[in-house]
């Protein structure tokens, strides 16, 4: 389904990049640190059942405000990436041999946590046939035998643009199928060298192509280095693929050893690149400078299943 055409010029004309090491993070980025109650317990429970939270292991800074709302992203298939993204504070190597246990360990994890929706994610394994493709089916598949009216996110990796991969989590009926572009395509081979844009758009038209009923979701980190125009075309890109729902938000360096942020986004711009891809005919435009694939995800499927 071709996207609308729109009018995509911004507010106002994007600020230059600054030097590398002269910015400062502003105040709209400054969050609480972690601690509650809440935040406390969910975080003995994934120690108690063995699990790991893409909140932890991305470092992301929404991690106590959702915590203690007893929202989590679980991460399966293990801690260690085959990849090494540039922008990702995950580790990479060489992943440990997968945990049959598992599905059912995060079944429980939702029950006692009471979730009306979950999202489930995943390193990247390219050492498995499918890419674990099976254990996101297994995950999906034991939530919905336990708790039947709880709704399924699953944030899939490319599977290295396996289409028997992408069968195998479509056919298990997530309720959202999200696959992240991250980036603009010039800036792929530096920030996602194990990806590739193409792939990425191609498994989010098949996705839909598989089941046209299937909300698909995207994400767009911003502050790599883009400009406003390329990251416009990205959003497009997107929605030539007839992605649903998207998600746009502030790039933050995790350590001295990734890729340095080149600017800050202010909450006007991203107020901007909301009302651009509300008009280009995203269901939903999720965007702030906090904002992450998974933050606010269960209020995403609510406003995305109204817009139909």
């Amino acid at each position: 389904m071709a996207a609308p055409l729109v009018q995509l010029t911004p507010l106002a004309p994007a600020p230059p990049a600054a030097p590398v090491g002269s910015l400062r993070k502003p105040a709209w980025l400054r969050v609480q640190a972690p601690g509650g109650p809440n935040y406390l317990a969910l975080k003995h429970l994934m120690r108690d059942l063995q699990l790991h939270t893409v909140c932890e292991e991305a470092h992301c800074p929404n991690i106590g405000e959702c915590w203690e709302h007893r929202a989590a992203t679980f991460m399966i298939l293990g801690d260690v990436c085959t990849r090494n993204c540039a922008y990702c504070a995950v580790a990479h190597g060489t992943p440990r041999p997968l945990d049959p246990g598992e599905p059912a360990r995060l079944a429980e994890a939702v029950a006692r946590m009471g979730l009306k929706h979950v999202v489930i994610t995943s390193v990247d394994r390219d050492d498995l046939p499918h890419g674990g493709a099976e254990v996101f089916a297994a995950c999906v598949a034991e939530i919905r035998r336990r708790l039947p009216e709880t709704s399924v996110e699953v944030l899939i990796p490319d599977f290295k643009g396996s289409e028997a991969a992408l069968r195998i989590a479509v056919a298990a009926r997530p309720d959202i199928l999200n696959h992240n572009l991250e980036t603009i395509e010039r800036l792929y081979r530096l920030a996602r060298p194990g990806g590739r844009y193409p792939r990425a758009l191609e498994l989010l038209r098949r996705a839909k192509e598989l089941d046209p009923r299937l909300l698909t979701k995207s994400g767009i980190i911003c502050g790599l280095g883009e400009e406003w125009d390329e990251l416009l075309v990205a959003m497009r890109d997107l929605r030539a693929q007839s992605v649903d729902i998207l998600t746009l938000g502030q790039y933050l360096r995790p350590s001295a050893a990734h890729l340095p942020i080149t600017r800050y986004y202010t909450p006007d711009e991203f107020a901007e690149l909301r009302r651009l891809g509300v008009a280009m005919g995203f269901r939903h435009v999720e965007a702030g400078p906090l904002v992450r694939s998974s933050y606010h995800a269960w209020e995403q499927v609510e406003r995305a299943t109204a817009s139909a």
